[in-house]
């Protein structure tokens, strides 16, 4: 592949490989992660609790010695305990601005869906744009910055469910699921000989990410390929069974997504694959369904796999 420098081909390896020693058999969640740190996007992960998601988010940031900082998400939580807030020096009279946790490369949104919508707006700024503005001052965040959120897809009581804004700025949404037996087993006995997460070598920095983040844009999309993922998009726009079809943001991640994946195939193009690959965790949880297609049994990745089935595809 052209686009990549061999010393950046090998960290992308090593730091695919240091994810795998923490996270065994989960090929393709990784796959999934690395894709959207490469887009420069953000990723919800929507599992049940005990899976690995916090502890990849870990070792992720650890991997590519980049600043990690973890919000537990709850009711009572504050726009203010995210972003920060203005601190009064008596002394003087004075205000100085004490960053919040949100300041940092990789930011850990744990059961966000926990927090009431005006706490969970918080980040709408953060994530659209990398800044937040407190009390009419603009800051920028720190690059690179990655937005890893959890939450629970089984237990609904107490929570607040992200607005279709909010799911909007997630690039894609990944499951992590049950390792099988054997791999579980085998994450039994490495637990034994050590914590697995502090074993991860620092295999990237931030400035080498942002340089990947740089080579993924320059990956060829041809104009037929574009096109057709620009009509998997207008299908779900008209679909009968489908209320609210993809926005233009999601079509830009969709693009960018399939450009990061081809680049993590070691390809300097992208193929209509890599659109069909990508299309229910990329595209599914941009959708609202109609009333009657959620009582019917209809879910947002079976009426995207009816979509594709029914489309050309471009040679």
């Amino acid at each position: 592949m052209t686009l990549y420098a061999p010393d950046l081909l090998d960290r992308l390896r090593n730091l695919r490989a240091c994810l795998g020693q923490v996270m065994h058999g989960k090929e393709d969640p990784i796959e999934q992660l690395l894709i959207g740190i490469l887009a420069g996007g953000h990723v919800l992960m929507e599992d049940v609790p005990g899976v690995g998601k916090t502890t990849l988010a870990k070792a992720l940031a650890r991997a590519t010695r980049l600043d990690f900082s973890r919000i537990q998400f709850t009711p009572d939580l504050l726009p203010a305990d995210i972003l920060g807030s203005q601190i009064l020096h008596p002394q003087d009279g004075t205000f100085e601005f004490r960053p919040g946790p949100i300041f940092a490369h990789v930011l850990l949104a744990d059961e966000i869906n926990r927090a009431s919508p005006r706490t969970q707006s918080a980040l709408l700024e953060a994530m659209n744009e990398s800044q937040i503005t407190v009390d009419g001052v603009t800051r920028q965040l720190p690059g690179p910055f990655f937005v890893i959120a959890t939450q629970n897809p089984v237990e609904f009581q107490g929570t607040y469910p992200l607005p279709e804004a909010q799911l909007d700025r997630f690039l894609l949404r990944l499951q992590l699921g049950y390792p099988e037996l054997a791999q579980e087993l085998e994450l039994l006995y490495a637990d034994q000989a050590g914590a697995p997460l502090e074993q991860v070598e620092e295999v990237l920095d931030g400035p080498g990410l942002i340089e990947l983040q740089a080579l993924v844009r320059k990956v060829l999309v041809k104009p037929d390929i574009a096109q057709y993922s620009l009509e998997i998009v207008a299908a779900t726009r008209r679909h009968r069974a489908i209320q609210l079809g993809v926005s233009p943001r999601g079509s830009l991640a969709f693009f960018r997504a399939a450009q990061a994946r081809a680049f993590l195939c070691g390809r300097d193009f992208v193929t209509p694959l890599d659109f069909q690959e990508l299309a229910d965790a990329t595209l599914a949880h941009r959708l609202v369904l109609t009333t009657e297609a959620r009582y019917g049994g209809k879910s947002a990745s079976s009426l995207l796999a009816e979509i594709l089935s029914e489309l050309p595809v471009p040679l």
